[in-house]
């Protein structure tokens, strides 16, 4: 039976030179969470439908993207669409955890989703959340992680950040029926992209009257400068008074930490339908060449105690960095030429024994080495080399044996040296 190698649909490889830049912003992401005070966690790929379906934080709609299995015992199983749900699950069956708990987890969701560019069935979503801290300074924390993991990675990027009780509380001043505040939360948060007109003509698509939605985006427009200066100014609501509230205490932080330069306050930033309960921020591209979000997330108070449904209440806060839109801005900013893994490829003429030996001792001295295996010629295995970009080739022939000495050649700049063994062995040839 013939079959076409193909990989199914929304799913794809990554060859070396991407997986190696994949590897690296994971290495960089991982390590800034560690220095924050964040411990690791992972969680299982494969869980119970119900687990996963008793409360999601997507909305409805993630449900119909949840792929579906069964196994031999005819369980009832599917993967995980998000690292959050099982999060949660994790939280309620370790009834011992010590809270606040602090944990990241970088691993593989799926979601039987449209596909396009940008957007694949399977994906890698790295993780940071805290759960058990009422204040915003568990906000203010996550906001100051996001900016010192993007400068580390050598991106440079702002925070886009509101309140979802602010916007509640503006949503709620402006009139807007109850029925409707879901939708035009919706709405609000597409306006960046479609703008103030955009926003208009699709409310009035769904029969909001015409007068509400003028009064609406009219407030926003002249909040827009100041948002919470406006806002303390005018006769609120509960919801106006919780947000502000809770932004002033959240700036508070971020001064103090000399951030402030780095953020936005945005009145119209939604982040979602239910999930979110105060604070909520977005991180994007200062030069905005890459218009999505590479990072997003907030504060969700209600998810945890909900989907555990036992009565408890689990603050929580978190983000989530976008591994490919990360890669894709990386790509987008790269000035150097990509540099292998590998630091030195031997090659043996007639010394392979003696090769593998060399190799060892310059792996014990931190140097990535690979041995040319294939018997292949001189020209072929320089060529290969060349190739696979690695940058050093050590040529290791009888006669440089006799001397103890070996030919290095810098691939990347086409020059070539005779030098001892003892020599090679002290160079830093990751520099």
């Amino acid at each position: 039976m013939k079959f076409e190698l193909r990989n199914p649909k929304g799913t794809r490889d990554y060859l070396p030179e991407e997986q190696y830049t994949r590897n690296q912003i994971k290495r960089i992401l991982v390590d800034i969470f560690e220095k924050h005070g964040y411990l690791p966690l992972e969680t299982p790929i494969l869980n119970y439908y119900e687990v996963l379906a008793s409360k999601y934080g997507g909305g409805a709609e993630i449900l119909q993207e949840v792929y579906r299995l069964t196994d031999q015992g005819d369980r009832n199983l599917a993967l995980r669409y998000d690292l959050t749900v099982p999060f949660a699950k994790t939280v309620g069956m370790n009834a011992d955890l010590r809270l606040p708990f602090k944990r990241y987890e970088v691993g593989k969701v799926f979601r039987d989703g449209p596909v396009k560019a940008g957007r694949n069935r399977e994906f890698t979503q790295c993780d940071v959340d805290i759960v058990g801290v009422k204040s915003v300074i568990a906000e203010a924390e996550l906001m100051a992680m996001a900016l010192a993991a993007f400068e580390s990675l050598g991106l440079n990027v702002y925070i886009s950040y509101n309140n979802r009780k602010l916007l509640s509380g503006i949503i709620t001043q402006s009139e807007i029926k109850e029925q409707d505040i879901n939708q035009v939360i919706l709405s609000l948060d597409k306006i960046e992209k479609i703008g103030a007109k955009g926003v208009y003509q699709e409310l009035l698509t769904f029969g909001i009257a015409d007068v509400t939605i003028d009064r609406l985006l009219s407030t926003l427009e002249l909040a827009m400068d100041n948002p919470l200066e406006y806002f303390k100014n005018i006769s609120g609501n509960a919801f106006l008074s919780a947000g502000i509230k809770e932004l002033e205490q959240l700036n508070c932080y971020l001064t103090g930490l000399n951030l402030m330069g780095k953020v936005k306050l945005n009145p119209c930033l939604a982040r979602g339908l239910d999930i979110y309960t105060g604070t909520v921020y977005e991180v994007f591209l200062t030069n905005g060449s890459i218009t999505s979000s590479l990072a997003a997330g907030g504060r969700y108070d209600n998810i945890i105690g909900g989907f555990l449904n036992n009565g408890s209440i689990y603050p929580a806060a978190g983000i989530s960095f976008g591994l490919d839109v990360i890669q894709a801005a990386l790509a987008l900013s790269a000035t150097e030429q990509y540099r292998s893994p590998i630091d030195l490829l031997i090659i043996p003429i007639g010394t392979e024994l003696e090769s593998l030996q060399l190799a060892q001792e310059l792996r014990g001295n931190g140097c990535a080495v690979a041995v040319e295996m294939t018997g292949r010629k001189l020209k072929k295995a320089l060529n290969y080399a060349d190739k696979m970009k690695i940058p050093y080739t050590v040529i290791l022939g009888e006669e440089e044996l006799k001397l103890q000495s070996v030919k290095l050649k810098d691939m990347f700049n086409s020059t070539e040296q005779v030098i001892s063994i003892n020599a090679l062995k002290k160079l830093d040839l990751k520099a």
